[in-house]
């Protein structure tokens, strides 16, 4: 079993949020892991005599408040376990349990809802709404729980104002630079005060200059707003802003003793099935 993960206080510095949702009240003891994973499995049908095992015998522990990052090549299954993570597919065996609870034990409709109240997503490509502002954009995970865009617009505001963005709020994806529009898919994923962010190549589609800001800005979120981040990544400087790093080779997690041990990868998004 992976070992105990970093904690980290709540915000004591910098640009505080006083406008927050209903927050997601976290039902377990404080020695729980928000996350827990055990002897996951995961293979796809590829109409062949074996199935493609992508996964297989995986266990993760993640604290709250833990900054993790998740690295290795392409195609090793980075993506496939950030959406088994955060509910978006299902596992062909094994468990996930977030605070203590069996996710894959909920229905589809359970687990949606879980996902927009529980589960903030960031990935390479930002998938903004083209035809909403960034606002509206920041603000449409507490739009889709009905909530009105006047009641929800203080806090998308302040948001983006967190991510120094407050001036975009009214600029379409179309006019925003590759940084701006990330950091806007950012503060969406932020929008609900999820417990858990899930992160999968932020920096990808950006070139260095503009990737290395995002860094920072990823782990002066993490500290001051005590959110539990995990990173996948092939990307060595983004790893660098975690507080623990595992390896994912051949469907299993490796502990790696520090980010500075990483060699650089090339390529572009992960996995070898379905992004994963």
């Amino acid at each position: 079993m992976p070992k105990q993960g970093v904690h980290r206080g709540a915000a004591t510095q910098g640009l505080v949020l006083t406008t927050p949702l209903s927050p997601f009240i976290l039902p377990f003891a404080v020695d729980t892991p928000l996350l827990q994973v055990d002897a996951l499995l995961k293979q796809y049908d590829t109409g062949g005599d074996e199935p493609l095992t992508v996964l297989r015998d995986l266990d993760l522990a993640v604290q709250e408040g833990e900054i993790l990052a998740i690295v290795g090549e392409s195609g090793t299954g980075k993506s496939t376990l950030l959406h088994l993570l955060g509910a978006l597919d299902r596992p062909t065996d094994g468990t996930v349990r977030f605070a203590g609870t069996d996710l894959f034990a909920k229905s589809d409709e359970e687990l949606a809802a879980f996902r927009n109240r529980s589960i903030g997503f960031v990935f390479q490509f930002h998938h903004l709404l083209p035809e909403f502002t960034a606002l509206e954009n920041v603000a449409m995970p507490a739009l889709i729980q009905h909530r009105s865009l006047a009641d929800v617009t203080p806090r998308a505001h302040e948001l983006l104002a967190l991510l120094g963005l407050d001036d975009r709020a009214n600029h379409r994806p179309r006019t925003l630079s590759g940084g701006e529009k990330q950091r806007v898919a950012i503060a969406r994923a932020l929008m609900n005060e999820p417990a858990l962010v899930l992160m999968d190549e932020p920096t990808g589609n950006l070139d260095a200059r503009t990737a290395d800001p995002l860094h920072r800005e990823i782990e002066r979120l993490s500290r001051e707003m005590d959110h539990t981040f995990v990173l996948a990544s092939h990307d060595p400087s983004l790893a660098e802003v975690a507080g623990r790093v595992l390896r994912l080779e051949h469907g299993t997690l490796h502990p790696l003793a520090a980010a500075d041990e990483m060699a650089p990868e090339a390529g572009p998004s992960d996995d070898g099935h379905a992004g994963g």
